[in-house]
């Protein structure tokens, strides 16, 4: 039965939302200090239609020189999958793992 086997497809990749913010720029940037780094990852998943699936990966990036900001980056990049006939066992690793994976280096390129 056609109807029955596993789909798995990208439908769209796409740059969600972006902010830069470098609110002490340029004295900071003349600073010969080495910034301190945070970075945040985050990933949501929402059920928009029967089957589809929007997969969200978050990236938050916070560079100091002490308590000052150098700079501020927060990106969501997002997919569209299409993810039909999948026992319900295997749902949480496509959604949770493989589909993050597949987004993951576009909001890394994004990032950088």
């Amino acid at each position: 039965m056609a109807d029955q086997d596993p789909v798995f497809n990208i439908q769209r990749v796409y740059l969600k939302e972006a902010s830069l913010e470098q609110p002490n720029s340029p004295a900071i940037l003349l600073d010969q200090e080495q910034p301190s780094v945070e970075i945040n990852l985050g990933v949501n998943a929402e059920n928009v239609a029967e089957g589809i699936f929007e997969i969200t990966v978050t990236a938050t990036v916070q560079t100091k020189i002490q308590d000052k900001t150098v700079f501020l980056c927060e990106c969501k990049q997002a997919g569209i999958f299409e993810v039909r006939n999948v026992p319900d066992d295997q749902m949480g690793p496509i959604i949770g793992i493989a589909c993050p994976q597949i987004v993951y280096p576009y909001l890394r390129g994004n990032v950088a």
